[in-house]
């Protein structure tokens, strides 16, 4: 009798493809003289006091589990961090949840809340890993357009069209990755506002929130009645240059933060114990190692924006995170076309702003994460090689 072989994945996730950032990331290794504008990854190393926490908690014999929420003093750093930043207490018991990285806090956050179907309105573009987070959560993405001439704000005008009767919540990333965008103080109010008219969840990505250049962050938590009805993730890889430590947290409503316990609990049980204390002592002694890096950034943001500017590549002044997004369409390449050739011609690696989403397409993500004397190396070869397109 014939059998009809039955695919072995799968097929939510097959439809899902592979990361943009990772493909053009994976072509560093061992190319020779390549420059890395690619990932969004600090050059720093992580300072020597996180490291030397790490490193105690070690040899301390700190080595066994956690409690699934994370180390309590952590989670009590947590609450007086965010109660300075945001105006808000969270109880550090039952309101926060110490995760693998933000990554896996917006994971959590997903498949904590959504039911099959559900609508979660995004910007476009915005970080990679968003809509395939909410298709494995069973909800549907509706990306809202942001545009380059309101410097990819979010508007609440758009949000409130994009509203449907599935809508169910609104996923917020700014400092916006790949943009470097923020939101005025008007857009935070607006969004909230028609959270709060249509009794929506926020999630709120705001792991670039300390990574700001001649403005304030606006947290939507930090509007009225948002609280009760917003998941606010942050964490410690980009302004305490911490990458490969993987240490995010969550913080909810006691009722949410229990249910995305409990993904966590049986997929990861708790975050890597060393990690966690290096990420305590960040929250301890970080901060002027914070406003250092935070400097030496916008030094490097002003220097990549003028010269994208300088060579003909139109970039709105990106005032977030740590990356431009300068436009390449008049190149007549594609932002695809352009990444590649740029990358096999002069040895640079940037993202296509494609793999952001469609009104990426026609832009490229530039990392300023990386030595000042690099970026210009960089923008020279870029500027040799679209002079030779013209």
């Amino acid at each position: 009798m014939d059998v009809t072989r039955r695919s072995l994945t799968n097929s939510r996730v097959a439809r899902i493809p592979a990361s943009g950032i990772r493909r053009f990331f994976d072509r560093v290794s061992g190319a020779e003289g390549t420059i890395s504008l690619g990932v969004g990854e600090p050059d720093f190393v992580t300072p020597d006091a996180f490291r030397d926490a790490a490193a105690r908690s070690i040899a301390q014999g700190r080595t066994k589990y956690t409690s699934n929420y994370g180390i309590l003093e952590l989670r009590e750093a947590i609450a007086e961090h965010t109660a300075k930043l945001r105006g808000l207490r969270y109880d550090p018991r039952s309101e926060i949840l110490v995760t693998v990285g933000v990554s896996e806090a917006v994971d959590l956050a997903l498949r904590a809340t959504l039911d099959e179907g559900d609508e979660v309105i995004i910007a476009d573009p915005s970080y990679v890993a968003y809509v395939p987070g909410i298709v494995l959560a069973g909800g549907v993405a509706v990306p809202v357009t942001t545009r380059e001439e309101d410097d990819f704000r979010l508007r609440p005008a758009d949000v409130e069209r994009a509203i449907t009767p599935r809508t169910r919540a609104i996923l917020i990333g700014f400092p916006n990755n790949p943009t470097g965008a923020i939101l005025e103080a008007e857009d935070v109010r607006g969004i909230a506002k028609i959270a709060r008219d249509h009794d929506l969840i926020v999630y709120s990505d705001e792991i670039y929130d300390r990574l700001v250049y001649g403005t304030e962050h606006r947290s939507i938590v930090s509007e009225p009645g948002m609280r009760e009805r917003s998941v606010y993730l942050a964490g410690f890889s980009k302004s305490y240059a911490m990458t490969g430590w993987r240490v995010g947290y969550a913080c909810a409503p006691a009722e949410v933060i229990e249910q995305m316990m409990k993904i966590h609990q049986y997929t990861v049980m708790c975050v890597p114990t060393a990690g966690q204390y290096a990420a305590l002592e960040a929250l301890r002694s970080g901060e002027p190692e914070v406003k250092r890096m935070v400097g030496e950034y916008d030094r490097r943001r002003k220097r990549m924006w003028q010269r994208f500017n300088d060579m003909g590549l139109p970039c709105f002044e990106p005032r977030g995170a740590f990356y431009c997004f300068p436009r390449v369409s008049g190149t007549g390449l594609s932002d695809e076309d352009f990444a590649e050739r740029l990358f096999s011609e002069e040895k640079v690696v940037v993202v296509p702003g494609s793999a952001f989403g469609e009104q990426g397409a026609g832009h490229i993500r530039a990392c300023y994460a990386t030595a000042y004397d690099k970026i210009d190396e960089a923008c020279d070869r870029i500027e040799r090689f679209i002079q030779r397109l013209r």
